[in-house]
């Protein structure tokens, strides 16, 4: 079986592409690489379009070998990925609503992002007016006796962002679940194209708001991958220190959530203290909470004064005070356990298929860290663990999230004793042939992706993929069989994007 370098040769390399190589295929070597990832010896990191072309991110976990390979699409259709592997359905229809391409072989043609109210279609691609009435969306049918259908959202009674859930139950046995997300789509992308560096920069950072920080990060990366950019060591550090404080006042908050959808108040309550203390701290540090616009291409924009770090220092010695009590009151609540234990079970073998990343494939035996298993720097150089489970249930999920908050303090312990001195930030020069470039970064729910291309200093092309690509499908999956009640409680425990996923 030929690695993935070895099909990257196969194809016309493309020699301003980095870290990873890139090539550009022809049509059976792209089915061989779909068909390597139906047997699951390669996992899909994503896929994405050009006006007459397509990208597809492949990665091999047994080796952590990664590699883009394109196809050319000059009658405007390519080879469907996933007639082979169903994790690509979704991204296949998204192409063909921004693009208009068609993935031959199909056998779900729906629009995605497109609800028919762009006012055109295609509008990446070749635009072309919109239709005046909008076709009923046809969602999935399940056939038995006795069963009905439940409709929720778009918009819901919390203050959360837009998306519908069409439910069909037995009783109140869920026998199948169907999303329909895109409400919150910004057009991102073609905001990008032609973007400098400095816009584009604060447009990565707004894909989605509780991500502000490894969005950034990921696209700051990707462009100095481009650009073979040396970041100074401190800005280095720094920028584990934001994701570090990003990742903790998340999974401190989901914590909570998650206990407050089993009706279970008391922790919400101290959870969101404790995240208020993080995003506090945060500000004092960085000038914002959420810290957002502080990463950009070549460094960061702020330094860490003596009061940043006291205030960082103290709100850590909070947490690690309160914080075990909490996991302690969790674990020891029957009523909770109840809620949790065996409530949306995700499969192991789904995870893998799906390469579900942060705590939903880690609580389901994938032990996929982006820090670890491409070992960025610093993390290279720093001393934390990867909690994995297999019991994949809300439990397992809420497990996952308590060990990661003590791998997080321990990080942003070390990442202070070791912070150096240094510039802020580097420059590059003003390059005019196209360079590309690609990274992948861990944000609090997993792996973050950013593609991209440059020219003459402006983007000509960029594509961001948040990990909830690969993890909405797998809620639908997990709550097959649960009661319709127990869906907010396994809705919480994924917390999978909205604004993230429909960009």
């Amino acid at each position: 079986m030929p690695s993935l370098i070895d099909l990257t040769l196969e194809g016309r390399q493309v020699q301003q592409h980095g870290p990873w190589p890139r090539a550009v295929v022809d049509a059976p070597v792209w089915k061989f690489a779909a068909n390597e990832l139906a047997q699951g010896r390669w996992s899909l990191l994503g896929l994405w379009g050009e006006p007459s072309t397509v990208h597809m991110a492949i990665m091999d976990e047994q080796t952590a070998e990664i590699a883009v390979v394109s196809l050319d699409c000059p009658d405007r259709a390519y080879p469907s990925v996933s007639q082979h592997h169903p994790p690509a359905f979704r991204l296949e229809r998204t192409i063909h609503d921004l693009f208009g391409l068609v993935a031959d072989g199909s056998s779900d043609t729906r629009p995605w992002l497109d609800h028919n109210r762009w006012g055109v279609r295609f509008p990446l691609g070749d635009r072309i007016d919109a239709l005046s009435q909008a076709l009923p969306y046809r969602f999935l049918p399940a056939e038995g006796d006795g069963l009905h259908q439940i409709a929720v959202g778009p918009v819901h009674a919390g203050t959360i962002e837009p998306g519908h859930f069409r439910f069909t139950a037995s009783g109140e046995t869920v026998v199948r679940l169907e999303p329909r997300l895109g409400y919150a789509h910004k057009g991102i992308e073609g905001l990008m194209m032609g973007a400098g560096l400095e816009r584009a920069a604060q447009l990565a950072g707004r894909v989605s708001g509780d991500s502000t920080v490894a969005y950034a990060f990921a696209f700051a990366r990707a462009v100095e991958a481009a650009l073979e950019m040396v970041v100074p060591d401190r800005a280095v550090w720094l920028r584990a220190l934001l994701a570090e404080l990003e990742r903790l006042a998340h999974h401190l908050g989901d914590i909570g959530g998650i206990c407050n959808d089993a009706s279970f108040a008391l922790m919400h309550a101290h959870c969101s203290v404790l995240r208020e203390d993080v995003l506090r701290a945060s500000n004092t540090a960085f000038g914002h909470r959420l810290m957002r616009d502080i990463i950009v291409p070549g460094g960061v924009t702020h330094d860490l004064s003596e009061e940043g770090t006291e205030a960082i220092r103290a709100t850590l010695d909070i947490i690690r005070l309160r914080f075990p009590a909490l996991i302690e009151l969790y674990d020891n609540t029957a009523s909770l356990q109840d809620r949790t234990v065996d409530t949306g079970v995700l499969k192991p073998a789904l995870a893998k298929q799906y390469a579900a990343g942060g705590y939903i494939g880690r609580a389901s035996g994938r032990s996929f860290d982006a820090r670890r298993t491409l070992a960025y720097s610093p993390y290279d150089s720093l001393r934390f663990d990867v909690p994995v489970l297999r019991e994949g249930d809300v439990n397992a999920r809420v497990w996952i999230r308590v060990r990661e908050v003590e791998q997080s303090l321990s990080l942003i312990d070390q990442i202070l004793d070791r912070l150096p001195e240094g510039p802020l930030r580097a420059t590059a020069g003003r390059l005019r042939e196209p360079r590309e470039g690609m990274a992948i970064v861990e944000g609090f729910r997993g792996d973050i992706l950013v593609w991209l291309r440059l020219r003459d200093g402006l983007v000509e092309r960029c594509h961001l993929r948040d990990p909830s690509w690969f993890q909405w499908p797998l809620l639908e999956a997990a709550i097959e069989g649960n009661i319709v009640a127990d869906f907010p409680l396994c809705n919480k425990s994924f917390n999978c994007a909205y604004s993230g996923h429909d960009l």
